[in-house]
């Protein structure tokens, strides 16, 4: 049975990006293994899971029904409740690495995670599978290979939580919610960008007008660029699951 690795924050996950993949991983067999900064179970973005002062815009921002569904069967699993601290992961242990995002500010402890970013950059120089999505990307992209000092990421291809998006979510909210949808003041594109070789090395794919599902995954976009795949945003969560699965079962 393979063993994948999720690292969490301990608050602020985004719930889509972390229990779809959880929920067709381990449908599949796969064993998951959780990791959080202190050992104690992570929780998801509350905003976004009950859809708490999305105003008008609950509709559009809000996590689907599926997801949130499949974030309480995660929530209530042996591995979610029991993860690893970060400072106990030994990354040769697992045969892949995923990348959740979220926007809360809650997630900079693991975005800013050095340890997480030494961990990244094990399974990269492994050129074992990893999957990023949303702000994810940006864990990759910070992490940096001991042997050149550049960005893991330096030579892929990828993907990443749009600027465009991030700022309508941002302008959408921002007369009460202030910055939340801007987690850094550089958006994470921009920033995923800059660690690249060559700026179009970061691909947007089609305008993100829809969500995916288990039954139309190919109405999300993702990028893979050898074992590195990425994807956007929650929209993308079941066909970067699907791809994801795809790349471990031809590892």
């Amino acid at each position: 049975m393979k063993k994948v690795l999720v690292p969490l924050p301990d608050y602020g996950f985004d719930p889509t990006e972390a229990a779809i993949p959880w929920l067709l991983l381990t449908a599949k067999g796969y064993d998951v293994q959780f990791a959080t900064p202190g050992g104690y179970s992570g929780m998801a973005d509350l905003r976004i899971l009950r859809g708490e002062q999305l105003g008008v815009w609950k509709w559009l921002l809000q996590a689907r029904e599926d997801a949130v569904m499949a974030y309480h069967r995660m929530s209530n699993s042996e591995s979610f409740c029991t993860p690893l601290k970060y400072t106990q992961i030994r990354p040769e242990e697992y045969d892949a690495l995923l990348l959740p995002g979220g926007h809360d500010k809650g997630v900079k402890v693991y975005l800013e995670s050095s340890l997480l970013q030494e961990v990244v950059a094990h399974f990269f120089m492994a050129q074992k599978p990893v999957g990023a999505i949303c702000h994810g990307v940006v864990l990759a992209a910070r992490s940096k290979d001991p042997r050149t000092g550049l960005s893991v990421l330096h030579s892929y291809k990828t993907t990443a939580l749009l600027a465009s998006q991030e700022r309508m979510a941002y302008h959408l909210t921002r007369w009460w919610l202030k910055d939340y949808y801007l987690t850094y003041p550089v958006t994470v594109q921009a920033e995923v960008a800059a660690a690249l070789g060559d700026p179009a090395q970061f691909l947007s794919g089609p305008l993100p007008l829809t969500r995916d599902d288990a039954q139309h995954p190919e109405r999300g976009f993702t990028v893979r660029d050898r074992h590195y795949l990425s994807a956007r945003w929650p929209g993308d969560a079941y066909r970067f699951s699907t791809e994801f699965i795809h790349m471990l079962e031809h590892a």
